[in-house]
């Protein structure tokens, strides 16, 4: 019994004591590293931003194992960094949009030109239209631009110019960042939503709920139909042989089927794995147990 409390005890001390404030640090992080990426695209680009993320997510995975969640922090961590990149360049699509909503002044203007983009291979060649005021001057900034052939020249339409030549001119229905708003909460929520779920995932409730389940009902249902009527001493007297008798795959890897171990939870197979010298893999096992000496992301153990 004591045994079983020491474990315990050092399974809760690899959890925070206070893991809504880390949640919340972890949140908070993951926003700021959004924000200041939105702030850095426009003048870097996506290209340049790589290294950059590639950092993030690291330091992420990091702050998401002190959760303590049995889940693959490796996954939770590729999830969070590709919605917070959705955010930042879905964000950065409307950039424009909102700046032109802001400072804008609607004017009504004629095209008086219009031409395509050169061809280059199969890239779609967007249509450009140069405008003019009623007083005929250039209204300021680059050609107006559209994926598709909308005005003839001597149209009027209403645009939307920048004051300071910067942006396109843009009609008052195509100037509309509010599409591209909501897609960036979104993924900017999924990110955090994450973040969460792996925060309840590495509970005691969370934990103790998986404790009462047990086994899963396949390996109930294999115990039964093979009438293994072995204890968990047993079973995992067996899995100590098995990690020191099995051998090798051409990877390393010392797999076991879980169903032969049917009392077992892949966290007590984990524990019994370290106790001989080996490490549980988290990532990857595909209905299998794979243990060795260094893993890519090692299982907590029960």
């Amino acid at each position: 019994m004591s045994g079983m409390a020491q474990t315990a005890d050092e399974a809760r001390q690899r959890r925070t004591r206070f893991p809504a404030l880390l949640a919340v640090g972890i949140g908070c992080y993951v926003l700021a590293v959004m924000a200041g990426m939105f702030l850095l695209v426009d003048e870097a680009g996506p290209l340049a931003l790589a290294p950059l993320w590639i950092v993030h997510g690291v330091l992420l995975i990091e702050l998401l194992r002190k959760l303590g969640a049995g889940e693959s922090t490796a996954y939770a961590m590729l999830f969070i960094v590709a919605a917070s990149v959705m955010s930042v360049y879905v964000a950065d699509m409307g950039r424009d949009d909102l700046t032109l909503q802001q400072r804008g002044e609607k004017v009504t203007a004629k095209v008086v030109k219009e031409w395509r983009d050169p061809a280059q291979g199969r890239k779609a060649r967007d249509h450009n239209y140069s405008l003019e005021r009623d007083d005929g001057t250039k209204v300021p900034g680059p050609a107006m631009r559209a994926t598709s052939d909308l005005y003839d020249v001597g149209q009027e339409l209403t645009v939307i110019e920048d004051p300071e030549g910067e942006l396109r001119p843009q009609t008052p229905g195509l100037a509309d960042a509010t599409g591209e708003a909501l897609g960036a909460g979104a993924f900017a929520l999924a990110a955090l939503g994450s973040v969460g779920w792996m925060t309840w995932r590495g509970s005691d409730s969370a934990r103790r709920r998986d404790e009462q389940k047990g086994p899963g009902r396949f390996r109930k249902a294999y115990k039964t139909l093979a009438r293994d009527r072995s204890t968990q001493a047993e079973q995992e007297e067996k899995l100590r042989e098995a990690l020191r008798t099995y051998p090798a795959d051409r990877r390393g890897y010392i797999k076991v089927a879980p169903e032969e171990y049917p009392d077992l939870t892949h966290g007590r197979a984990a524990r019994i794995a370290w106790e001989v010298g080996l490490r549980a893999e988290a990532v990857g096992n595909r209905g299998a147990w794979r243990f060795k000496e260094t893993v890519v992301e090692e299982a907590p153990h029960d």
